[in-house]
């Protein structure tokens, strides 16, 4: 690749979209996950500070045991914090990667997820093939939502990672992850499900307001690489 990962995106036609919308659709939301959130709820960096907490606890207390010198329980944790600190870094280096690649889009008529923080793929969502959206918050107003798809209609868990609900191996479910203003993002994808399909009751979500909603179409979701 001839440019940066930074530049990659400069020539969509329109921001997180392969290419300009079509007459009669309209962008109503737009986000990314937030870094730091991403590191602690998808990345575990808390529970990597946690194990690795418990590790030096262990040397040292082994160490102790042995009777081994100060220099040497010295030197034992000091390996173990360097480690631990270097795989937290990267855990926070690739979260920083993934908010500064990531691009959700939600318009009156599907969803939209660039994603990839080395190879870009763009996945579309016709509101026709979601069968239930469900959300989960996490702290200072964050949140995510995932899309339950038709059961016809199934991507790669490993294209979609970490953008997918875990443990769903055998139907994966695409996930907006940690957006910094669930609320927002919520409000825009049900009032959007609403308007494409007002008379009937297969959405699911369990936000607050959610409303239950229809699929109705046989429109297929699109993966392309990018």
């Amino acid at each position: 690749m001839s440019h940066p990962v930074a530049e990659e995106h400069e020539y969509e036609p329109v921001p997180g979209l392969p290419g300009r919308l079509p007459e009669g659709e309209r962008i109503v939301w737009q986000g990314r996950p937030e870094g730091q959130i991403f590191a602690r709820h998808v990345m575990k960096t808390r529970w990597l500070v946690g194990y690795f907490a418990i590790l030096m606890i262990w040397a040292v207390a082994a160490a102790l045991y042995d009777g081994r010198s100060i220099g040497s329980i010295v030197f034992s944790v000091s390996v173990l914090g360097l480690l631990g600190a270097a795989m937290i870094g990267l855990c926070e280096l690739y979260a920083w990667g993934v908010k500064k690649t990531t691009l959700y889009t939600i318009t009156n008529r599907r969803i939209v997820m660039r994603i990839g923080a080395a190879l870009s793929v763009t996945l579309n969502i016709p509101f026709a093939q979601i069968a239930a959206v469900n959300r989960t918050d996490s702290e200072n107003g964050s949140g995510t939502l995932t899309v339950q798809l038709l059961n016809d209609q199934r991507f790669s868990w490993l294209v979609l990672w970490p953008h997918v609900r875990p443990w769903r191996f055998a139907q994966p479910e695409p996930a907006l992850r940690c957006i910094p203003d669930i609320d927002a993002a919520t409000e825009a994808l049900l009032t959007e499900l609403a308007a494409f399909s007002p008379a009937g009751s297969a959405m699911r979500s369990n936000a607050p307001a959610a409303d239950r909603m229809p699929i109705s179409d046989t429109a297929h979701p699109e993966l392309a690489a990018g």
